[in-house]
């Protein structure tokens, strides 16, 4: 939940780090009411359609106790597991303070949830998608420490001017990524799980191309966020995600700065593509991939 261009200076009532109380007390009957449909229709949908990491994170913090989940009762189970805590703040935050949260395993959660006219798009992230789309992954103990690494490139990003590159990482991956299994594809971005319309349409729908994951080529895509993705990235395994991207950046960044654009419908030389649908995936020009 970050943002790069607004004041730098905590709302009224925001602490220094920009966190500020929950107040679970004062949500409404009719705002626990909008979390426990949006739960209940993703999690009738996502078997078979997340990853098994994102699956065992929900069972194992239990969100859907009646209603918005409590962030204090949720850290208990989430720091026994990972040491990551949910902390809130009052919408989109800094970018430095959105990788510092990061860095030292918080993850900034807005607190307030959409409308019920809204339940199938909502320009500002909310609770649902912050907690349900984001926060069961952080029990996994790989996606926890590629996480941490995340926050502290941002804060060595920010000093090099490259921020738009690694911006791109994230929403490749953190918001929409894909994962190779042996199932089939399989879910694993926040932005995804947490839309139904997403859900379906990034698995089955043919139009969007489906492309194997490699760091630099993520890093020259660009993104919109004003429509389904035209592009997804298929990780092989999050181990292979958090390995690809411990390295030194600085090679990478100093490669980039002199490197075009792939535009976002593009295909370029090289690229693994991958069919729709949660059970096929081929590769293009070469050996057939197991599926």
């Amino acid at each position: 939940m970050s943002a790069d261009a607004f004041s730098t200076t905590p709302p009224p009532g925001a602490r220094a780090d920009w966190t500020i109380d929950q107040d679970w007390a004062s949500y409404t009957q009719a705002e626990h009411d909008v979390w426990t449909t949006l739960y209940e229709r993703q999690a009738q949908l996502l078997p078979g359609r997340a990853c098994d990491a994102f699956l065992k994170g929900l069972d194992a913090l239990d969100l859907h106790r009646g209603g918005i989940p409590e962030f204090e009762r949720t850290n208990e189970e989430l720091r026994r597991l990972t040491g990551w805590s949910v902390v809130a703040v009052p919408g989109l935050v800094p970018d430095d303070v959105f990788f510092e949260h990061l860095a030292n395993r918080r993850f900034p959660a807005g607190r307030f949830i959409r409308k019920p006219h809204e339940l199938d798009y909502l320009q500002e992230p909310d609770v649902f998608h912050d907690v349900f789309g984001h926060v069961p992954m952080l029990t996994d103990p790989i996606f926890a420490d590629y996480m941490q690494a995340y926050g502290e490139g941002g804060l060595k990003a920010l000093g090099r001017g490259q921020l738009h590159n690694l911006a791109r990482l994230y929403w490749y991956t953190v918001e929409f990524g894909l994962m190779e299994t042996s199932q089939g594809l399989r879910i694993y971005g926040a932005g995804i799980v947490s839309s139904r319309a997403e859900s379906i349409f990034a698995l089955d729908d043919p139009s969007p191309n489906r492309i194997g994951f490699d760091l630099e080529r993520v890093m020259r895509t660009p993104y919109r966020i004003d429509d389904f993705q035209q592009v997804y990235f298929v990780i092989p395994s999050l181990k292979a995600l958090r390995e690809a991207t411990l390295a030194d950046f600085s090679a990478i960044y100093a490669r980039l700065d002199g490197a075009e654009d792939i535009a976002i419908d593009a295909m370029a030389p090289g690229d693994r593509i991958f069919t729709c649908g949660t059970q096929a995936y081929a590769q293009r020009g070469g050996r057939l991939a197991a599926g």
